[in-house]
């Protein structure tokens, strides 16, 4: 019988996506305690990149939020994966910390990265709350729009 939380993906038509395997030399969670450590996740599905380019010059604000929603995706198959597939194990999103490819004057950092935060209170609902960074950077790998890691408990 699937759990609540893989109920209420399924009721939001949310799917998630195939782990990607690190792009570096790191692994992508750490589960020390009752705490998984997630590594930044980027906006890729099947293995592409889904959004490239930098906010306020060349990707709207729209794409960002799109590119944040699926790192969002991401951080939650990683997170499913951390938890033995069963991500009701998940008592709270601790804190998540958005990093968005983005001009120096860009000031929409937050909004952008709201669409991740959305999700998680979709997915989650009140364990979904949480703390949150949302960053500009100069750069980030691959090109990527924005990058997103996450700190959660689990039991």
């Amino acid at each position: 019988m699937a759990g609540q939380v893989e109920a209420r993906l399924k009721e939001k038509g949310i799917e998630l996506p195939e782990v990607a395997a690190p792009q570096g030399a790191y692994v992508p969670y750490i589960v020390t305690g009752n705490h998984v450590y997630l590594a930044g996740q980027l906006p890729m599905l099947n293995g592409e990149v889904q959004v490239k380019g930098k906010l306020g010059r060349d990707v709207a604000f729209e794409d960002g939020q799109r590119a944040a929603y699926i790192c969002g995706l991401n951080l939650i198959a990683q997170l499913k994966q951390a938890c033995g597939g069963d991500l009701d194990r998940v008592t709270r999103v601790v804190k998540l910390t958005g990093y968005v490819n983005a001009t120096p004057d860009y000031e929409a950092q937050p909004k952008v990265i709201n669409a991740v935060s959305h999700l998680m209170a979709d997915v989650f609902a009140d364990a979904g709350t949480h703390a949150r960074a949302a960053v500009g950077a100069g750069s980030l790998p691959l090109n990527v729009a924005v990058e997103v890691d996450g700190i959660f408990e689990i039991v």
